[in-house]
């Protein structure tokens, strides 16, 4: 049996707006918020002068299992997250086998009902080879499909370049399709002249001029134009360029949005300038590129046209990141930095809390439609997550929760931490130590 737990006296940074109030949890649930006598709770903490978020959702990450598991696995990554502060994360199908059918994708839920102590959901995978397939399943229960991570199995697989997949797709599915938009026909004549000046040892450098801002434009406004010509529900991935901000809107709810995107933490985070010190370690696709394009997607988060915060976690064994250009896998592991990150933006006066946990609890909640989460409401799901804001520390590689065992962050000082992690009522992070016992829920749409 759960015990009753009483979080005393912390700042709720919920819908909008910061109160300093008391939340009971019973069981898996917010019972009641507002002033409670310690009486009524079994254990009490005190929460005066810290943050109470609700826990974050990660709407973009790779947890490699199954088949990867060298780099990453279900359960290391999930224990990152709740260090973290993130409570719940959607995994992308670029697992091995890629998740492109119903059986795989029940095998992805069965393998994190065993060993992840975060809430999760998987996106099922499409492309070429299950397009026609994916159109006839029962798909309603879930948040979403995607290719996301699927072009590293062969050339056709990114649907951006394919424009009539997205025609036949666009004009049949109802659900969310969420895409990685690159035109690989662009990247591929950039990677030949690089290539050509100089042979396979291209210079990380040039990894944004390669994978350039046009290559992100002119797929993003085709695939708009796609979506909007069939009233199709579309919804852009880790956009990387301040010019692709100007094709979403920003005057209407984003229950109402049906073209959506989001930014990942590193294109806020890095710029181009960063490639000289930290090399390969942060060669991500789409990559990290200007610090106009930095400022730029942060001022269209701020003015709501990208309406969430992901990580697009992606961890690899440091020697598969350690090769020249073009060995060098793309990607990097986040999630458990993520809320720290967004904190000490707010620390820089860049952004407020609220808006913090808009984008990376609220929103999501909103965008996948998901029961009970994302917010501090009684009757919701109880995932929290506790932060002090006046307690620095230094990434290091002994704090580095990752199983891939290294961060592009390592030696950066925070000023916040997360201090305590709830998730449905359990507490399973707390100030370094985890209830490994403990095991998170599927995310389920709502029914309302």
């Amino acid at each position: 049996m759960s015990k009753t737990i009483l979080i005393q006296q912390a700042n709720l940074v919920n819908e909008g707006k910061i109160q300093v109030a008391d939340v009971l949890i019973s069981g898996e649930f917010i019972q009641k918020i507002g002033q409670i006598p310690a009486e009524e709770a079994e254990v009490v903490v005190d929460g005066r002068g810290k943050y109470l978020l609700p826990g974050a959702i990660d709407g973009q990450v790779h947890f490699r299992d199954p088949g990867l598991t060298h780099k990453a696995d279900l359960h290391s990554e999930s224990r990152a997250a709740v260090a973290g502060g993130v409570t719940s994360f959607i995994d992308m199908p670029n697992t091995r086998p890629n998740t492109l059918n119903l059986d795989l994708l029940a095998e992805k839920y069965r393998l994190a009902s065993e060993k992840s102590l975060a809430n999760y959901a998987f996106l099922l995978g499409i492309n070429g080879e299950n397009l026609e397939e994916v159109l006839q399943w029962d798909t309603s229960d879930l948040l979403a499909i995607t290719d996301d991570g699927l072009y590293f199995s062969g050339k056709g697989n990114i649907l951006a370049d394919r424009p009539d997949m997205l025609e036949r797709i666009f004009s049949t599915y109802k659900g969310i399709i969420a895409i990685h938009s690159e035109k690989e026909e662009i990247v591929e004549k950039n990677e030949e002249a690089y290539r050509e000046k100089y042979g396979d040892d291209v210079p990380v450098k040039f990894h944004p001029i390669i994978r350039s801002e046009q290559a992100c434009f002119e797929a993003t406004e085709r695939a708009i134009a796609l979506a909007e010509k069939h009233g199709a529900r579309l919804h852009i991935l880790h956009l990387s360029t301040a010019k692709e901000t100007s094709l979403f809107r920003n005057d209407i709810p984003l229950k109402d949005k049906k073209i959506t995107t989001e930014v990942s933490v590193h294109h806020l985070w890095f710029t181009d300038a960063d490639y000289e010190e930290k090399g390969t370690l942060i060669k991500w696709n789409p990559a990290i590129k200007t610090q106009k394009d930095a400022e730029g997607l942060l001022e269209a988060l701020l003015d709501d046209r990208i309406d969430l915060i992901t990580t697009d976690h992606a961890p690899h064994a440091i020697e598969e990141k350690l090769k020249p250009y073009f060995q060098s896998m793309s990607g990097a592991p986040l999630v458990q930095h993520s809320v720290v990150c967004l904190l000490e933006f707010h620390k820089q006066g860049k952004i407020s809390l609220e808006k913090i946990v808009e984008k990376m609890c609220h929103n999501p909640a909103i965008l996948y439609q998901i029961d009970r989460r994302g917010y501090i409401r009684e009757g919701y799901y109880a995932d929290l997550t506790l932060v002090d804001l006046d307690s620095p520390w230094t990434v290091s590689k002994e704090n580095i929760l990752y199983k891939c065992g290294w961060s592009p962050l390592e030696g950066t000082t925070f000023q916040s931490q997360v201090i305590k992690t709830w998730v449905n009522g359990n507490l399973v992070f707390d100030q370094g130590t985890f209830d490994d016992s403990s095991r998170g829920m599927a995310l389920v749409k709502s029914k309302s």
